[in-house]
């Protein structure tokens, strides 16, 4: 005979420690351009014990948490004592626009996780929740834009902007052209003058010019009045109070191998180094950056061979190897520790077949 698995015992439910999450709202959705262009829900979670945080979070780690919750307490996947009747969790959507997936997606993923929150106690402790609803460090170091449904509704005030002394701003000329390899990278043409927002490491600068905002290469402009003193302990990736920085963009160095020499590029996206993309991701963002379709991805293993890129398990098995080897290679901070080189499908003389 098994418990009333969904009637949560209030008596257990008070000796909880006051840190356990008991409502999750989502206030906002914001867009982040990664490998894919992708939206991540900013939730406000708020503990037993009534303090409030906010936590940033995508659809897929929704889908993990549900996947891992099933195999753990679904009388399907495992029969026993401690199963119970999990929400429903919204399905993935492949195809349409992924703004309007992500806000349709709002008012189910609310529901999932009071229905998640309202399971019982020996649930809520699980580390899988508890993990999911914790407020990271790098959670804490985020600045939400909006928060637009947490606001209440308010009367539209007339600001006045001031005007900007353009002639004291930072700014720079480009010297040479600059196309830029994705949205992140603003596209430059010799002689335009751009305002200067600030430093992303040693190499890269952000600034806006022709109301466009991006970032790029400071080998291609001439600084015509650099930005703050400040800037040059950011531009090692030290903060102020000695704390290593964390960036807005991550760097990949990519190559295209072609009998007539090697491209190279250097592809900057709002990830974290952590991140593990998937494989169809980065073919995809490949095929856009070199422009060619027919293309093979590949890594280099402790030995120097190079060894094609399949699927999602070979993905694992690069980052896994990168780390192994990563120490030994000095990167800057924001460089991820494993490189991708590009060939044509069709070509295997690339590879060590002795």
């Amino acid at each position: 005979m098994s418990l009333p698995q969904q009637l949560r015992d209030e008596s257990d439910f008070d000796q909880l420690p006051d840190n356990i999450p008991v409502t999750a709202t989502i206030a906002d959705i914001e867009e982040k351009k990664g490998f894919i262009v992708y939206y991540r829900f900013v939730i406000e979670v708020k503990t037993k014990g009534n303090s409030k945080y906010l936590i940033y979070r995508r659809y897929r780690q929704f889908f993990a948490l549900h996947q891992n919750l099933e195999l753990k307490y679904s009388a399907e996947a495992q029969p026993g004592y401690y199963t119970c009747q999990l929400p429903t969790l919204p399905g993935k959507v492949f195809m349409g626009n992924k703004k309007e997936i992500a806000e349709t997606r709002i008012p189910e993923l609310n529901n999932y996780m009071k229905r998640l929150l309202c399971l019982p106690t020996w649930v809520l402790l699980d580390d899988l929740i508890r993990m999911f609803f914790y407020q990271t460090e790098l959670d804490s170091q985020q600045v939400p834009r909006a928060l637009r449904r947490l606001r209440p509704p308010t009367r539209k005030v007339k600001t006045i902007k001031p005007k900007t002394d353009l002639l004291s701003a930072p700014r720079a000329e480009a010297v040479f052209d600059f196309s830029g390899s994705g949205r992140l990278e603003l596209s430059l043409k010799a002689g335009d003058v751009i305002f200067l927002l600030r430093r992303v490491n040693a190499d890269w600068l952000e600034g806006t010019v022709r109301d466009k905002t991006g970032i790029f290469p400071e080998s291609f402009v001439n600084i015509i009045k650099p930005l703050p003193e400040s800037d040059s302990d950011e531009e090692r990736g030290v903060s102020k109070s000695g704390k290593r920085a964390q960036s807005s963009y991550s760097c990949l160095r990519c190559y295209l191998l072609q009998p007539e020499g090697i491209d190279t590029r250097d592809v900057c996206v709002e990830e974290d180094l952590s991140i593990q993309p998937s494989y169809k991701d980065l073919l995809s963002q490949m095929r856009g950056i070199f422009q060619v379709e027919d293309i093979a991805l590949n890594y280099r293993d402790p030995e120097g061979d190079l060894i094609r890129i399949l699927d999602d398990e070979d993905i694992t098995l690069m980052v896994q190897e990168s780390k192994q080897t990563g120490s030994k290679v000095k990167r800057p901070v924001n460089q991820f520790p494993w490189e991708l080189l590009v060939t044509h499908a069709k070509d295997l003389t690339v590879y060590n077949t002795e």
